[in-house]
């Protein structure tokens, strides 16, 4: 097995992938799509599936688990906040299940969930969707190249499946 075949730091990975929670259910998918380009070691996948990558090689398929602690954290009480009505525009749609982005105190982007809304509040989960919860797997590795010099700078893919400039 040639070190250019196999998912090293550094590389640019092309793989299809299948993301199912404990119960069954499928959370996303490449099927039907273009395969997903990522840069090993750029930490753009959740840990857990980056760790279990490495030192993977091209046509291996494979199953993991990632446990929440590598996937998207733990849940955590106090992500869940209430908020005042009057921070959303008049017309929101405030319904339980809506997301929506907002930004935190340093003006990062983060997402949000809306639990209950009144005429006062609206209580809204800032935890991820999937934090907290398993993550299942099912990879198949198509590809494995050397990363350029310029995605390294970048720190993504570029080109099909990664990050077009």
């Amino acid at each position: 097995m040639s070190e250019t075949n196999t998912v090293v730091a550094g590389s640019v990975v092309t793989l299809h992938y299948k993301l199912t929670l404990d119960d069954g259910q499928v959370v996303d998918s490449s099927e039907g799509n273009e395969p997903l380009a990522y840069l090993h070691g750029s930490n753009s996948l959740v840990p857990g599936l980056e760790s279990a990558l490495g030192g993977k090689a091209v046509d291996e398929e494979f199953e993991v688990t990632v446990s929440a602690a590598e996937g998207y954290g733990d849940r955590i009480d106090d992500a869940i906040q209430e908020v005042p009505r009057s921070a959303f525009p008049d017309d929101a749609d405030l319904q339980p299940g809506i997301q929506f982005q907002a930004t935190d105190q340093d003006d990062n982007p983060i997402m949000g969930t809306i639990e209950a809304a009144d005429d006062k509040t609206v209580k809204v989960d800032f935890n991820h969707p999937l934090a907290g919860k398993n993550l299942n797997f099912a990879i198949e590795i198509v590809g494995v190249r050397p990363a350029t010099t310029e995605e390294v700078e970048h720190g993504h893919a570029h080109g099909e499946g990664g990050h077009q400039h």
